[in-house]
């Protein structure tokens, strides 16, 4: 086989497709972000980024930058290996118990990405739980569908947000059987939020284990920034909450929380956790940081709330279409990939705004977007620009607007 032209033709189609991606050299400034420095065509521009996921800009955040460096003074920049052989550090331990108050549990287990986290925890527990079946959402992430394929348990997929298909599902599983259900809280691409009561009170009746993903929710919503299931006092009831150090706390890492049995067992049969090295003792030093910091500041959670009302409210004066929903997510649909490219790279081209396309395999064929994730660093200047390009753009390129 010539390798190198099976890799140029596949790469070729997914060009001709509209799908290929293209990654912007972007250097974020502490203390300046959303603004950075794009590299580009041997040259500097400032743009403004709109699609990150460091939600509330916690990743320059003084004291998290603070704690960051004084880790790497202490300990130095590695953790030495894996946590079972020579990797586990105070800062880790410190991070667990942070992350197991967070969520109400009795312990938290870390992982290095959330993708980590979901891919190794649903695939120990679907392979080790006697005769298991996953029930996942139709639209769970990547990851919880990598690791319920990797598990080899049997498994259903059940319509997305939606109790009663979930309860057919259960209904259809034996009694000797020991069922999963997987699902998120807030749902990235579309930005809706999960039943999470209704998903508990059909799984509790059929004595199913329930497995939350709140990686887009974790330090967004609740009091202290637990998430949905905080937000709505359904913590307890959940058997596993998932989260991520990487969005909304501003670092990088994943994690899971729950009971201490739960946590130890994940963290002594779990491959993805075993034979990963650590996290840097310094991630685990500024995570912390961050996550003390949202349990007691509303602040950032407030004016975020804030830019993304006037956001909608903006594109909604211009009859931008935009997915209605309860969350901070905002996309604009364009629904086809060659136009979704082509407005992104005029918008980062000529307006200096930087929000990337979001295509197939991310989001169905038909259904391309730009996600938009306004956050309290975002100003009212930047929303006005924003919306202005857009508009702009809308009849550049004859798009259909919504009435007002």
């Amino acid at each position: 086989m010539d390798f190198e032209a099976t890799f140029k033709e596949q790469l070729e189609a997914l060009k001709a497709e509209g799908n290929y991606r293209i990654f912007a050299n972007l250097e974020r400034r502490t203390g300046s972000f959303p603004k950075a420095k794009n590299r580009h065509d041997g040259g500097e521009r400032d743009v403004t980024i709109w699609c990150s996921n460091d939600y509330l800009g916690m990743g320059q955040h003084p004291d998290v930058v603070a704690a960051m460096k004084d880790a790497v003074d202490a300990c130095g920049a590695g953790a030495g290996g894996t946590r079972n052989i020579s990797g586990t550090n105070h800062y880790h331990l410190l991070l667990e118990q942070e992350l197991a108050d967070l969520h109400g549990k009795e312990d938290a287990l870390l992982f290095t990405s959330g993708y980590v986290s979901n891919w190794a925890s649903l695939s120990t527990l679907g392979a080790r739980l006697p005769n298991a079946v996953i029930l996942s959402d139709s639209l769970n992430h990547a990851s919880m569908i990598e690791g319920i394929r990797h598990s080899k348990a049997a498994k259903k997929i059940w319509k997305h947000n939606d109790p009663e298909d979930l309860n057919r599902a259960l209904s259809e599983c034996g009694p000797d059987q020991a069922k999963i259900v997987a699902f998120e809280s807030v749902y990235s691409m579309d930005g809706d939020i999960a039943p999470i009561k209704e998903i508990c009170d059909v799984a509790d009746k059929h004595g199913a284990m329930t497995y939350l993903d709140e990686v887009h929710a974790v330090g967004m919503y609740g009091p202290r920034g637990g998430g949905v299931a905080e937000r709505e006092g359904l913590m307890e009831r959940v058997t596993l909450i998932e989260g991520t150090l990487g969005k909304a706390f501003g670092v990088v890492g994943g994690y899971v929380t729950g009971s201490a049995a739960m946590c130890d067992f994940l963290r002594s049969f779990s491959s993805g956790f075993i034979f990963t090295t650590a996290l840097p003792p310094a991630v685990a030093a500024a995570a912390t940081t961050s996550i003390k910091h949202l349990k007691q500041s509303a602040v950032e959670r407030a004016a975020q709330d804030r830019q993304v009302a006037k956001l909608r409210a903006a594109l909604d004066r211009e009859g931008i279409p935009h997915l209605p929903n309860p969350s901070h997510i905002i996309p604009v649909m364009i629904n086809d990939p060659v136009k979704c490219r082509m407005i992104a790279d005029i918008l980062m081209d000529e307006h200096g705004i930087y929000v990337q396309p979001i295509n197939y395999p991310t989001v169905p064929k038909g259904t391309e977007r730009l996600r938009f994730t306004p956050g309290p660093v975002h100003t009212d200047a930047d929303i006005e620009h924003l919306v202005g390009a857009l508009s702009a753009l809308w009849s550049q390129c004859a798009l259909a607007r919504v009435a007002a």
